[in-house]
């Protein structure tokens, strides 16, 4: 992850923008007044390669997850931080419950706000992705 650019105002950062080499139309990350806002982060690997052979939705789940905690950890924040997390799934009827079911593992006393929502396609033939919006872990002292 790069920064890109920094905003600032005095001594104030209002903003950084961190880009990754698997899209170039969009910040993977930008962090501004406190809040990381974290791009759709899709089942792929931290070397920018799809999950080998056909993985189900809870192995693209926890990648996916592990994509986003790996993120925030680099941003100064953490899953427990997150206040809002909006899932696109390819098929409600069957990907739903087993998502469901790892996103519990990870957000089973910290339950941020959510949406769910069902696409026709997503990106690169991949059939879930996942944006959030967290805190940094010094918001506090903003």
């Amino acid at each position: 992850m790069v920064c890109n650019a920094e905003q600032h105002v005095g001594d104030k950062q209002l903003m950084s923008t961190f880009t990754s080499n698997y899209s170039n139309s969009a910040a993977r990350t930008i962090l501004t007044l406190g809040f990381i806002y974290v791009s759709g982060q899709i089942p792929y690997t931290h070397e920018n390669k799809p999950l080998p052979g056909n993985p189900t939705i809870a192995e693209q789940a926890e990648q996916v997850i592990q994509n986003v905690k790996n993120i925030l950890e680099a941003s100064n924040s953490s899953l427990q931080h997150i206040v809002k997390a909006n899932i696109f799934l390819t098929d409600m009827d069957t990907q739903f419950a087993e998502f469901n079911g790892v996103y519990g593992k990870y957000f089973s006393e910290h339950k941020p706000a959510r949406s769910c929502v069902a696409v026709k396609q997503l990106p690169l033939g991949v059939a879930l992705e996942m944006e959030v919006v967290a805190v940094d872990k010094d918001a506090n002292k903003l």
